[in-house]
């Protein structure tokens, strides 16, 4: 049996594939943290948080991904980067949704280094 969280980046993993988005790798994991998706979009590498939250009560999806979690993000791209021996261009984006209902999917582009 999947997790939500599981059920909610196979989701997302598939609304990018259908934008066009080649999925790279999934849920890659360093000693800093995990990338849930890794995607390209033409030449750019594409890091991509997933959110799950079903209610706003303690803030909504795109407000949990906070400055703490964006530097553990960049540095788990970092050590992705450092593995692939070069660096394309780089973007972070964030799915996130409402619920397991592929209609709640919002898709935030550049999430790092912009006030979410």
């Amino acid at each position: 049996m999947t997790t939500p969280g599981e059920r909610a980046e196979a989701l997302a993993a598939a609304h990018l594939a259908r934008q066009g988005l080649a999925i790279v790798e999934r849920n890659f994991r360093t000693r800093f943290g995990e990338i849930d998706i890794i995607a390209r979009e033409g030449n750019v590498l594409v890091f991509v948080e997933v959110r799950l939250r079903g209610t706003a009560a303690y803030g909504g999806a795109i407000e949990s991904i906070t400055a703490r979690k964006r530097a553990r993000l960049v540095a788990a791209a970092n050590g992705y980067l450092a593995r692939l021996g070069r660096e394309p261009p780089c973007r972070f984006d964030a799915i996130v949704m409402r619920s397991l209902d592929p209609d709640t999917i919002e898709w935030r582009r550049d999430v790092v280094g912009v006030d979410t």
